[in-house]
C-alpha cells in the first residue's frame, strides 16, 4: 500500500469466468459485499451502488474498462447521506469521506493453470494521508478474502462480530474513529 494507493493480489481456485461473475453479478455481490451494482458494465455506464437499501446514484460513478473475465474498472461511490445513514456512518466521518477526491477500482483477473485466477485489485488515487485510504486498506482483505471463500467453498466469511454468522466479507471493517461512526468505506 503507498499513500495513495492500495493492491492487493490473491490467488482464487476458480477459473476466471466464475471470478468474473462474483465481481459483477448481484447474487453473489450480496452475499460477500452486502450490496448489489446497477449497471450494464458497458465502459462510460453509470453505476448505482445499492446497499442496505440505500441507493447511491451519480454521473462520476461509471465504468472505466470493461473486459469480460479479464478487466474491469470503474469510479468509487459518492459519500451521500442516504448512504451514510444505511451504512452507520456519522455526519462528521462521511463529510471528511464526501471532500476527498473520488477513487477508482481496477480488477485484473488472470488464470494460472486450469484451476486457479490471480486477481488483483488495485485501488487508486486517493487523498494522500486521507481517512478513506485507511478505511478501505483495512476492508479490501476482509472483503477479497470472503469473495474466494464464497467461490472455493459456497460461503461467504462470517461477518466480523458476529461469530458463526454469514456476512457481508469486509464492509465493516473500519474501525470508528470517533463515537457515533461506524461501518463501511
Amino acid at each position: 500500500m503507498s499513500d495513495s494507493a492500495i493492491t492487493y493480489t490473491l490467488y482464487i481456485q476458480a477459473d476466471p469466468a466464475r471470478v468474473w461473475q462474483a465481481l459483477t453479478e448481484p447474487a453473489f455481490t450480496r452475499r460477500y459485499w452486502g450490496l448489489s451494482f446497477e449497471t450494464d458494465w458497458a465502459v462510460g455506464s453509470r453505476m448505482d451502488w445499492v446497499e442496505r437499501g440505500a441507493r447511491t446514484s451519480d454521473p462520476a460513478q461509471v465504468v472505466l474498462d470493461c473486459v469480460p473475465d479479464r478487466r474491469l474498472s470503474y469510479t468509487w461511490h459518492t459519500f451521500t447521506p442516504q448512504w451514510a445513514a444505511a451504512a452507520g456512518i456519522g455526519e462528521e466521518l462521511r463529510a471528511e469521506l464526501a471532500r476527498e477526491r473520488r477513487t477508482r477500482v481496477t480488477y485484473e483477473i488472470e488464470p494460472v493453470g486450469d484451476t486457479l485466477a490471480r486477481l488483483t485489485v488495485l485501488h487508486e488515487d486517493f487523498e494522500p494521508g486521507g481517512t478513506l485510504i485507511g478505511m478501505c486498506g483495512r476492508a479490501w482483505p476482509l472483503l477479497a478474502s470472503s469473495l474466494k471463500t464464497l467461490l472455493e467453498t459456497g460461503a461467504p466469511l462470517p461477518e466480523p462480530g458476529h461469530d458463526g454468522e454469514q456476512g457481508q466479507g469486509g464492509h465493516e471493517a473500519h474501525e470508528p474513529r470517533r463515537t457515533g461512526d461506524a461501518g463501511t468505506y
